[in-house]
């Protein structure tokens, strides 16, 4: 993945643009309690000298301590406040990310790891509290603080003052130094921590074949590695943050005593009384214990933007949808002065096919590769009329299953075009291409949950009476019947619970509950039993009278009563016809159909 520009302030502000309002009364408490907290070295004075001078300390004590318990409720009020908008921010964040992830373009999921998508969702957007509740806010406040204390500190005794600059300028500035190196250290920690996130999820998606492959130990040690790896990065962003603490520790001690020293020869000496000298210990205190918490918050902040750093780096790819249709280009068969997209809503019923179009899909001259100088496809033509079965067949990395892929707009064509009822499916949205479509992949996969959720995942509205006819028309009743939940029946994470031809076959009832209008089937036979693909066959053929239907098969006796059967030989099409023409024409076709015993 290309790195994304480096994040900076303004990043930052555009992530709390929507919490403006909270934080600025979290701000205002924050000056509140800022104004009450430097009040108090001047109520202490105030006591100080009321003693001195055998006044009563009853006002000014009392004023110190309900100016200690409004400072206390206020603070732990902001407190709350910014917890919550760490919160939310965190929220919003993981939304945009799911958002986002899930309409990347299929081309990036065959690049990405899982498991570093995970970390980045999960890890990464946790540390962004850390930008509101101990970086961004304490830097802030701490910066307030600092400037209220030190200018009344000032104003006491601007000797005092001069020695602890003095003091504080030498240490404050190392600290920052090794606070600026965490940022591109925690970036290398959260990065390490992906790659194991990714080897864990690698590991567990395919545990049955570690298991039977004897490979425990060996997975266990690849993830221990990257475990290692990201201990080791952990490591180096603990020990500098902890090389801050005892420099804050050294110029908090050391200030302390200086001014103490100082101070007390002045006191000695008459040009500094001991309320003034309390008075600017206590300001020290105000401005040294601040001072720390800058420098800490200033380490949370650099960490909070490496993490915005690896979060950017997924918002900032384009979407599937970023280009969804060729506004600048126009399809011959639309009209003049309109745009595709103007033409063609992402409501179903927007489509017109071309009236001059007599295929339901057609491929012209098309040229794809998923690398540039590997094509897989090349000079690809044929169509389909609507309302027919056409097959694709041929040997293993033919490009069957790119051809689908192609359909679906999971990928773009690198020559050539693909239209749908006349139309180049690049001038249409995604969205209404692939209502018009239902697709089962050659995996078929299964989505944990019930088998309710799987059945309405592409028509969320349909009734029970439609779910348990589209199981029965692929005899897939029986899994329903066995058990008391019925539709509710739990199939495991990705359908472990069901048999490989029960997943098969629960990914073709859900394609076919859509009831799209035409039908995209990848090996949909491939793990069924003869009797099970025989039921198959019966309802493939029951709907073909209202659907088109393009499917992908190596087993020919699936396929032989097909309208059209389409040869492809490496990237090709090497012939098209009917089964008993191809027997005759093709000898690929011919070498398939009697390796599989369909001819002697």
């Amino acid at each position: 993945m290309s790195r994304a520009p480096r994040v900076g302030p303004r990043e930052l502000l555009r992530y709390l643009r929507g919490h403006v309002r909270v934080m600025a009364v979290a701000g205002v408490l924050s000056l509140i309690a800022a104004a009450g907290t430097l009040l108090q070295p001047l109520l202490i004075r105030s006591v100080i000298r009321a003693i001195e001078e055998s006044r009563s300390t009853v006002g000014p004590a009392l004023a110190l301590g309900a100016l200690l318990l409004g400072a206390a409720v206020i603070n732990g009020f902001r407190e709350y406040l910014l917890a919550r908008t760490a919160e939310r921010l965190v929220l919003t964040v993981r939304e945009r990310l799911t958002a986002h992830v899930l309409r990347l373009p299929v081309a990036h999921y065959d690049r990405l790891r899982t498991g570093d998508l995970l970390s980045r969702i999960g890890a990464d957007s946790a540390l962004l509290r850390l930008v509101v509740t101990a970086g961004l806010f304490e830097l802030a406040t701490g910066g307030l603080m600092i400037l209220g204390a030190a200018t009344a500190a000032l104003l006491v005794d601007p000797v005092l003052f001069a020695v602890t600059c003095g003091g504080l300028a030498s240490v404050l500035l190392g600290a920052m130094v090794i606070s600026g190196r965490t940022r591109p250290v925690s970036e290398q920690a959260q990065a390490r921590l992906g790659e194991m996130a990714s080897g864990l999820e690698r590991a567990i998606g395919a545990v049955r074949t570690i298991r039977a492959a004897r490979a425990e130990r060996r997975e266990t040690e690849t993830i221990n590695d990257s475990a290692r790896l990201a201990y080791a990065s952990g490591l180096r962003l603990a020990r500098l943050k902890a090389l801050i603490t005892p420099i804050a520790h050294l110029a908090t001690h050391g200030v302390f005593l200086l001014v103490l020293g100082v101070g007390g020869a002045r006191v000695a000496d008459g040009t500094l009384s001991v309320g003034d000298l309390v008075a600017f210990v206590l300001f020290l205190f105000f401005l040294v214990v601040p001072l720390g918490q800058v420098v800490t918050a200033y380490t949370q902040l650099q960490t909070g933007l490496g993490a915005i750093q690896r979060v950017e780096e997924i918002l900032r790819l384009p979407t599937e949808t970023a280009g969804d249709t060729r506004v600048a280009e126009r399809s011959p068969s639309m009209p003049a002065g309109s745009s595709p997209a103007r033409a063609y809503a992402v409501e179903p019923a927007g489509f017109a096919p071309s009236p001059t179009s007599a295929s339901a899909i057609a491929f012209e001259h098309v040229t794809f590769g998923y690398r540039a100088e590997e094509p897989v496809l090349r000079d690809v033509t044929f169509d389909i009329a609507p309302g027919t079965r056409t097959a694709l067949v041929g040997p293993s990395g033919a490009g069957k299953s790119t051809v689908l892929a192609l359909v679906e707009r999971f990928y773009e064509v690198t020559e050539g075009a693909i239209r749908l009822g006349g139309i180049d499916i690049r001038d249409l949205p995604r969205d209404l291409l692939r209502a018009r479509l239902g697709y089962v992949e050659q995996e078929a996969p299964v989505l944990a949950g019930t088998i309710r959720d799987n059945l309405l995942l592409a028509a969320p509205e349909v009734d029970d009476g439609r779910l348990f006819a589209v199981l029965e028309a692929v005899n897939l009743t029986g899994i329903v019947e066995r058990s008391p939940l019925g539709l509710d029946t739990e199939v495991g994470e990705s359908g472990v619970l069901l048999s490989g031809g029960e997943r098969q076959r629960l990914a073709i009832a859900r394609t076919l509950l859509a009831a799209p209008p035409i039908l995209l089937l990848d090996e949909p036979t491939s793990n069924l039993d003869a009797r099970n693909e025989f039921a198959f066959r019966e309802a493939i053929r029951a709907v073909s009278a209202e659907h088109t239907l393009l499917i992908v098969a190596h087993r020919l006796a699936t396929v032989v009563d097909a309208d059209r059967i389409v040869v492809l030989d490496e990237g090709r099409v090497a012939a098209v016809g009917r089964h008993d023409e191809l027997v005759d024409t093709s000898p690929l076709y011919r070498d398939l159909a009697t390796r599989q015993l369909l001819i002697v």
